[in-house]
């Protein structure tokens, strides 16, 4: 622990390293030191890290598994799902390398440094839009049923899938570009280096408020509109249990704005900091609510699938009928949901939440 101290303080303490001696800039640069907020995402993030990638794991292993045994990819929103799915995995590969960072130092190569970054990066994002997407594909089926039913066809759902891994790919060429490994003494970091300071601070201010914009107020105002629109519709018909459909709506709309809202103010404060602050502020207090929010907007990023799949019906009667192949005294209750289930959609097929 000494030893991680002193290169802590190292870090902090040296002038402007970029770890190639052909771009280094001889310019004065104040840098504060922050060995007690890495100290803590040292003893924190690495824990919370290796737990979501476990929780992502199995339950989107679990979605997978649902999907091959019991569903067809002819539909759009199994389309979704699975696209949902990959996001999260991509973005979810990647928490065990930042653990292992986090705790003593980069130990997996410049390649990867480069790699591990755009796979967060493009796992994140991509992840935000499938579940925007999904929710705009939902209003669809529910608010224009009769004219979506023409339109929402396998094509549709795939090269919506692919505007979104085109964007979410392009948000990331930044992480690809800058990110390196740059060496302290006997110390590997993986950052944004390579270039003056106040070049790569430009671009770390262009990732806070595309995250900020992109990826945070344009989905939350798309799930607002679709959600709102579909509850009116939902009260409007006499769907025999609309009432739990609003009480999911709610939840569904309630877990975004919960895990998704702190972070992002998190990162437009930073912004604001960055652009318009005193530089010579050492404060700490928006590093650490950096650490605490950004957990919470992985943990929903990784459980998404899950969450959204097990809300219906349906894949709940396939969870159920997984289970009973090796828990026999579940076999009655899967029939029963199995039933149930199939009744709700016929009474009401686009709204199976």
């Amino acid at each position: 622990m000494a030893e991680n101290d002193d290169y802590l303080e190292r870090f902090f303490m040296n002038d402007n390293y970029t770890g190639n001696e052909d771009n280094v800039v001889h310019e004065e640069v104040y840098l504060c030191k922050k060995s007690d907020v890495i100290q803590f995402g040292a003893t924190i993030l690495p824990t919370f890290y290796y737990i979501i990638f476990l929780l992502s794991l199995v339950g989107n292993g679990l979605v997978l598994c649902i999907i091959y045994k019991y569903e067809k990819l002819s539909t759009v929103t199994n389309i979704f799902l699975l696209n949902l799915v990959i996001s999260d995995l991509i973005f979810a590969s990647s928490l065990p390398f930042w653990a292992v960072y986090h705790k003593s130092e980069w130990i997996f190569g410049r390649g990867l440094c480069k790699l591990v970054g755009s796979c967060y990066s493009i796992g994140f994002n991509s992840s935000i839009l499938f579940l925007t997407l999904m929710t705009f594909d939902r209003y669809l089926a529910v608010v224009h049923a009769i004219t979506a039913a023409r339109k929402r066809r396998s094509l549709y759902a795939f090269v919506s899938s692919t505007v979104v891994w085109v964007l979410s790919i392009l948000a990331s060429i930044k992480d690809v570009v800058f990110h390196d490994v740059m060496k302290i003494e006997n110390s590997l970091l993986c950052e944004m280096t390579g270039y003056n300071q106040s070049f790569l601070t430009k671009w770390e201010l262009t990732g806070y408020y595309q995250q900020f914009f992109l990826f945070f107020l344009v989905p939350l105002f798309i799930v607002l509109y679709c959600y709102i629109h579909i509850t009116i519709k939902i009260l409007s018909t006499r769907m025999s249990e609309k009432c739990r459909a609003v009480k999911l709506i709610f939840v569904i709309i309630f877990t975004f704005f919960i895990c998704w809202t702190p972070y992002n103010v998190v990162i437009l404060l930073k912004a604001i900091k960055t652009s318009f602050g005193n530089p010579n502020d050492c404060s700490n207090v928006l590093d650490y609510a950096m650490y605490i929010t950004r957990n919470f907007a992985y943990l929903y990023c990784c459980i998404s699938p899950v969450f959204y799949t097990f809300l219906g019906k349906k894949f709940q009667s396939h969870f159920l009928k997984l289970l009973s192949k090796h828990i026999p005294c579940l076999k009655i209750n899967a029939a029963f949901l199995s039933t149930t289930s199939k009744t709700t959609s016929i009474r009401s097929p686009n709204t199976d939440y």
